[in-house]
């Protein structure tokens, strides 16, 4: 919850991605307006190519960032289910985001709008401000986690070639050496340079 309370308050703009007719991947910029227990929400307009993408497709993958530079910057990123479910919470996204008034200013207007809900799936901090850097997983709905990264085997030898190459130096010492999975950058430089390949990629 406290990541898509983030995503909505801090962030809020995102660009998302889906998938047209062909199978070809489409990205738009999308405000993600409100969140709660059931998932996130944002709205469209029916006559838009991203809703009819959204309800034949049902998935979708987005992005949001926040921060001066790329160093001082936090992203989320959610991929997962969407549905559409209806006007019955468009006054509260309207109560929420009074800057929609001005772009659809009367009721009549409105009436091209619905709701959808992100309701299932996962997501992935990443804080570039942090030193070493610090990433987390989550999910929400019935979304299973999946393991991603690297982690390393009962095969290691200790030679610690790895902790030459680990650009966040995120590798500790030990019988096997571990990667601290929250501060891993997923480079691989770790699997391509193990002499026994002790390191293996999660999932």
């Amino acid at each position: 919850m406290d990541y898509l309370k983030y995503l909505v308050r801090e962030i809020h703009s995102t660009v998302v991605a889906t998938v047209d007719e062909n199978g070809l991947p489409v990205t738009c910029a999308i405000d993600i307006m409100d969140y709660d227990e059931n998932g996130l929400y944002f709205l469209t307009a029916k006559g838009k190519g991203f809703y009819n993408r959204l309800v034949n497709k049902g998935y979708l993958a987005l992005t949001g960032m926040k921060g001066e530079d790329t160093m001082s910057c936090v992203s989320l990123s959610v991929r997962g289910k969407a549905k559409e479910i209806g006007v019955a919470r468009l006054p509260r996204l309207f109560e929420l985001n009074p800057y929609m008034t001005e772009i659809y200013p009367t009721e009549e207007s409105r009436k091209a709008l619905t709701v959808f809900c992100v309701y299932e799936g996962s997501g992935e901090w990443f804080d570039l401000s942090k030193k070493p850097i610090e990433r987390a997983s989550f999910t929400f709905g019935n979304a299973v986690k999946s393991q991603e990264g690297y982690y390393i085997t009962d095969k290691c030898i200790s030679c610690g070639k790895c902790l030459a190459v680990c650009p966040q130096n995120c590798i500790s010492k030990g019988t096997p050496f571990t990667v601290q999975q929250e501060h891993c950058l997923h480079c691989g430089n770790c699997h391509e340079m193990c002499p026994v390949d002790a390191v293996e990629k999660r999932g």
